[in-house]
């Protein structure tokens, strides 16, 4: 695993969005075509902000796939991942080659799960946009996270400190309120893509980088299997990486 370690929350932004503009670049010139995962959350925002800025991209020839989304939130809640990801990049990078977002309120989430697989199964990922919990989830896999499904999604349940960071993050008024399920890219998924790019900041998040890197490769840390993909990078600002 390459860890960049940046002053800033806008540096580190700049560094993860030219590795992944960079990525789907390579991706376009050598195939015709680029597909991408894209993750949601504060751990995104300076990114994406990059990355849709990038003049160089040729979003027609790119396909985005998305990572989580809680059930039963219509895409209008202010805490939807399909609004966060509609406002903050589809909406901004125009016309794109296709873009698959997760329906959390579809009537059977176990069949939204599997119409997803399907696409995606169909469409081998390029480089994956992602981050870590607090927890130290990767995507909605909360410890103990499952490291064997090979179904591309899958329906989980939120543990309670997953639950409390979205609502610290402000996504939600009060604790009730956060979903207790979502679905999420199952861990076998996520490191099948072939590059994957990990954005970490805030001080919050210092401990679960400290044991993702220092810790073995264990389920009860979701994030510590990104030390075994061949080409991943863990992108942080000074805040997250105050604990290395």
């Amino acid at each position: 695993m390459d860890v960049k370690i940046l002053e800033t929350k806008d540096q580190m932004g700049v560094v993860a969005a030219q590795l992944a503009g960079d990525a789907i670049k390579h991706a376009i010139k050598k195939q015709g075509f680029a597909n991408i995962i894209l993750a949601t959350g504060a751990s995104q925002f300076e990114m994406l902000k990059n990355l849709v800025a990038d003049k160089g991209i040729d979003w027609s020839k790119v396909t985005m796939f998305h990572l989580d989304e809680y059930i039963g939130l219509g895409i209008s809640h202010p805490a939807s991942f399909r609004k966060y990801l509609k406002e903050r990049f589809v909406d901004q990078v125009g016309e794109l080659r296709d873009y698959h977002l997760v329906n959390g309120d579809a009537a059977d989430p176990v069949a939204e799960c599997a119409r997803l697989g399907e696409l995606i199964k169909a469409n081998p990922i390029d480089v994956a946009c992602v981050g870590i919990g607090e927890n130290g989830h990767l995507a909605f896999n909360d410890p103990p996270a499952d490291f064997e499904t090979e179904s591309p999604y899958l329906v989980v349940n939120l543990d309670q400190k997953c639950r409390a960071q979205q609502m610290g993050e402000g996504w939600f008024a009060t604790l009730d309120l956060v979903p207790s399920q979502a679905i999420s890219m199952s861990i076998k998924q996520i490191m099948k893509s072939a590059k994957i790019i990990v954005t970490v900041p805030d001080q919050r998040k210092a401990e679960a980088v400290k044991n993702t890197l220092n810790q073995s490769i264990s389920p009860d840390l979701p994030a510590t299997i990104l030390k075994s993909h061949p080409d991943c990078s863990l992108i942080l600002d000074k805040a997250a990486a105050s604990m290395l």
